[in-house]
C-alpha cells in the first residue's frame, strides 16, 4: 500500500515537472522573419540621441530614444536599438509586447571626454491573419551623436558640423573610431581567411542604407527579405547574448556584414561577450521563380 502511494506521488512530481518543461518561456522575445505584408506598414519609426546637459568635469548625460508607430495593434511588436560609442558597444535597447501597437523605449547614457555615438535600430511586428497566415512588417532607424568636451570650449554636441571647429573634431573622432574597427575587422577577414573584394562591405552601423539600394544582384524587394532574416540571426546570435541584468562591461564592436558580390549569400563576423571570434553564414532564398 506504502509502495502504491510513493508511486502515485511520483507520477504527480513527474506530471508536474513535464508542465513545467513544456511550458513556453514567455520572458524571452524573439525576433521571427514571416513573408513582408504587402499593405501594412509602420506609421512612424525613429532613434534619436540627444545631449541632456553636463554632469561633472569631463563627464555629461544623454538620452537615447526609439519610437515606432502603428495604425493598430498587431500580434507582436518588438524592438531593439544597439548603441556604439566610437565603434564600441555601448548598450542595448529591446523591448516587446503582444497585441502591440506602438513601442517607446528610453535610457539616459552617462560618457566621457569627446566621442562618437551611433544607435541603430530594428522595428519590427508580427501580424497574424486567419488560415494560420502569418506576415512581418520592418523597418530600421539610426541616430548619431558627436559630443565634444574640451577644457578649452563649453560642451557641445552636433549630428552635422556647423563651423570649422566641428568639422576638425569630425574628422578626429572618425579617424579614431574608423582606425580602431578596422583594425577590428581586419583581424577576422584574416582568420576567417575572407577574400575581402568578393564582397560589398556593410558596417551594421550603416544597414539602414540598404533600405533604398539593394544587395549586390538583388531587387530591393529581395533585399528587404534578407535584411529581416539578417535582424533574426543578429538578434539570436548577437543581440541576445549581450541582453543579461548588466551593460556595464560589452567587449564587442560593431559587426561587419559581408554581401556576396554574386547575390548568394552574406556573412556576418563580429567578436562575442567573451571576444570571441564568430561568423554567421546565412545563404539567401531561391529568387528564381520570383
Amino acid at each position: 500500500m506504502r509502495r502504491a502511494v510513493v508511486m502515485i506521488i511520483l507520477c504527480h512530481i513527474i506530471a508536474f515537472l513535464g508542465v513545467l518543461l513544456l511550458k513556453p518561456n514567455k520572458e524571452v522575445s524573439v525576433v521571427k522573419f514571416f513573408p513582408l505584408d504587402e499593405v501594412k506598414r509602420f506609421d512612424e519609426t525613429s532613434t534619436d540621441l540627444t545631449l541632456l546637459s553636463e554632469s561633472d568635469e569631463d563627464e555629461y548625460d544623454f538620452q537615447w530614444k526609439t519610437a515606432s508607430t502603428l495604425e493598430e495593434p498587431v500580434y507582436l511588436r518588438q524592438d531593439v536599438s544597439l548603441l556604439y560609442m566610437d565603434g564600441h558597444l555601448k548598450g542595448i535597447l529591446s523591448k516587446w509586447k503582444e497585441n502591440g501597437q506602438n513601442l517607446f523605449q528610453e535610457q539616459k547614457i552617462h560618457g566621457e571626454d569627446s566621442s562618437h555615438y551611433q544607435a541603430v535600430t530594428f522595428h519590427h511586428g508580427e501580424i497574424h491573419y486567419p488560415d494560420d497566415k502569418i506576415k512581418s512588417i520592418q523597418d530600421m532607424s539610426r541616430a548619431e551623436l558627436y559630443v565634444i568636451d574640451s577644457p578649452l570650449t563649453p560642451l557641445e554636441s552636433f549630428t552635422s558640423p556647423q563651423n570649422q571647429s566641428q568639422e576638425d573634431w569630425k574628422r578626429k573622432l572618425d579617424h579614431a573610431t574608423e582606425q580602431q574597427l578596422h583594425y577590428q575587422w581586419n583581424q577576422l577577414i584574416e582568420h576567417y581567411q575572407i577574400p575581402k573584394e568578393q564582397y560589398e562591405i556593410i558596417p551594421l552601423t550603416d544597414l539602414p542604407d540598404y533600405e533604398t539600394k539593394p544587395f549586390p544582384k538583388l531587387t530591393a524587394e529581395q533585399t528587404q527579405q534578407v535584411i529581416g532574416q539578417l535582424w533574426e540571426g543578429l538578434y539570436k546570435n548577437y543581440v541576445l547574448q549581450f541582453t543579461g541584468d548588466s551593460q556595464e562591461d560589452l567587449n564587442s564592436y560593431v559587426p561587419l556584414v559581408l554581401a556576396d558580390r554574386d547575390g548568394k549569400h552574406l556573412l556576418v563576423l563580429f567578436e562575442d561577450m567573451d571576444q570571441r571570434k564568430q561568423r554567421l553564414i546565412q545563404y539567401y532564398p531561391d529568387f528564381s521563380s520570383d
